[in-house]
């Protein structure tokens, strides 16, 4: 046998056993890549809808599991039939949340604890808004009416409850119900304010 035909031999040998490699691949080790493929694959399956889902109870029936938006802090809150503030010279108000019972009367008193002194004296006033309201959209509405302290007659529908504008040592009360659940956003529309003075009133 010459050369050429030698070399036919063993390139003709080797494609045998390349073929009989890929026909005894073992079954079931096809099968443990596919598990563990598909097995990869599942957890991303349960995330679609984090917001609901079901889960079992203690009697292994299945129950629904709602994310909650409530106000972080609010289950640690009590229930209160007034919402005081102080606000001071530094733009801030001295609380942040408040929980009220739906439809019950509630007192609202804003205290401007900044300095008597005109000279040193910082205004504010107190803004509940209706729920929904943009706060940047209703600051931007207001912070030209001066001479309507800042609530101008066309955001009268946004408005649930305010105060007076206050100069420092003065105070103020008012009365107010919230008709709905839900939560309520409430500022100083003092021009320039609103970005660190607001809260939020949680009402249920």
């Amino acid at each position: 046998m010459d050369k050429w035909h030698r070399i036919q031999k063993y390139k003709n040998q080797e494609n045998v056993n390349r073929g009989s490699d890929l026909k005894t691949f073992d079954p079931v080790e096809k099968l443990s890549i596919l598990a563990i493929s598909f097995a990869f694959l599942l957890p991303g399956c349960g995330d679609r809808n984090s917001g609901s889902q079901n889960k079992p109870d203690s009697t292994g029936n299945a129950t629904i599991s709602v994310v909650s938006d409530s106000v972080p802090g609010i289950d640690s809150i009590e229930y209160s039939d007034t919402v005081a503030l102080e606000a001071n010279e530094y733009m801030r108000f001295d609380k942040e949340i408040f929980k009220v019972k739906v439809g019950k009367k509630i007192v609202l008193i804003l205290k401007n604890t900044s300095s008597p002194k005109p000279e040193m004296s910082m205004s504010h006033n107190l803004v509940i808004l209706a729920k929904g309201t943009d706060i940047a959209d209703f600051a931007d509405a207001v912070k030209n009416a001066k001479s309507e302290n800042y609530l101008p007659a066309s955001v009268e529908s946004l408005v649930i409850a305010h105060t007076k504008t206050l100069s420092g040592g003065e105070t103020d009360q008012k009365e107010f119900v919230l008709p709905t659940k839900g939560t309520y956003d409430f500022i100083c529309s003092f021009p320039g304010h609103w970005g660190t003075m607001q809260g939020k009133i949680v009402a249920k």
